[in-house]
């Protein structure tokens, strides 16, 4: 009996050593694959912050915003563009580095271009034919903003056409139910944004918040009901605030992430503490004349081209925010988890 039991004991315990000598490897393979994991990690950082610092990436730079109106073969107001200087201002992009993103990927931070590229955001106000007028095959017509951009876009590879229309219920000059839906699904398929321009273009400042509200609210869902699209962004008429600008952000039948104003600087990266969601500025689009000596897109981009260490520059990871380390006081702490200061 006392050999049975011994006999068993040493069963157990020969049991217990292989047991043993088994799991030994499988720690080994964990710790190994941490230590490979971790290491990876640190490479691919180190890899990051090479790029960043070879493009002189500087996410926390400023952003021109450019305003345009009509696109017109005979201007008769300074908002008014022809459609030769309209096509001048976007080969200067072009050859600038810049690279299209709407309004609404801005306030985003969805900021995804190419490393060493910088961020511009067209925006076109008052919904006009000029800038969206479709033939009957459903083309755009010659010399209007959409077939001027295309045209940009299919003569420069790589350069994507973007931009935001902010619509009032003029609609692009079309007033039958059927024709406003289709110019607005003709800007949703093709990959534009639609924004909030008020119903009537009134203006904000001094109004109650009921009337605010109208404004704003009865055009959120008139383009909701023809193209199923809740705008994002609204560019607020004559760049006025209401009297509370949070009436601009949130009401009733919207919600914006952004507010844009009229003018006169580059606007602030989202990933800035300057940003303001409530108050973007924007850049007339102008030549250096008047006022727009100094204030207005040629001007700006003068002087952006002259201070590249206050331009937006991208790292071409969408996932980080670049910048130089000098910089970091001037980090949103919402954005700490991003941030790659080299």
């Amino acid at each position: 009996m006392r050999l049975r039991i011994l006999s068993g004991l040493a069963a157990l315990t020969a049991a217990a050593i292989l047991t043993g000598c088994d799991s030994q490897p499988e720690t080994v393979k964990l710790t190994d694959t941490k230590a490979a994991a971790a290491a990876k990690k640190k490479a691919d950082k180190a890899a990051r912050l090479k790029n960043a610092a070879a493009v002189k990436a500087n996410e926390l730079g400023q952003i021109p915003v450019l305003m345009f109106h009509r696109i017109v073969p005979k201007p008769q107001t300074t908002d008014d563009r022809s459609p030769q200087q309209f096509k001048a201002d976007l080969e200067r992009l072009v050859r600038e580095g810049y690279v299209p993103i709407t309004a609404a990927e801005m306030v985003a931070g969805k900021i995804d271009i190419p490393a060493g590229k910088h961020p511009v955001v067209l925006t076109f106000d008052d919904s006009s034919p000029s800038q969206l007028t479709l033939n009957e095959m459903g083309v755009p017509q010659k010399d209007t903003a959409i077939a001027i951009l295309q045209q940009v876009g299919a003569e420069n590879p790589g350069w994507k056409p973007k931009a935001t229309f902010y619509v009032t219920r003029d609609m692009f000059g079309k007033t039958v139910r059927e024709e406003q839906i289709q110019a607005l699904l003709w800007l949703k398929d093709n990959g534009f944004e639609i924004g909030n321009h008020t119903r009537d273009h009134l203006n904000l400042r001094g109004r109650s918040h009921k009337e605010v509200e109208e404004q704003i609210g009865t055009i959120a869902k008139q383009i909701d009901s023809l193209s199923q699209i809740k705008p994002t962004t609204i560019a607020l008429p004559y760049g006025n605030q209401p009297n509370k600008k949070d009436w601009a952000m949130r009401g009733k039948l919207y919600n914006h992430q952004g507010a844009f104003l009229a003018g006169y600087t580059p606007a602030p990266a989202p990933f800035s503490k300057s940003f303001d969601a409530a108050g973007i500025p924007r850049i007339k689009a102008m030549e250096k004349k008047g006022d727009c000596a100094q204030f207005c897109s040629h001007a700006w981009l003068d002087w952006l081209k002259k201070n590249p260490d206050m331009r937006y520059t991208s790292d071409g990871d969408v996932r980080t925010v670049a910048y130089p380390k000098y910089k970091n006081p001037y980090l949103r702490k919402s954005f700490n988890t991003w941030s790659l200061p080299y």
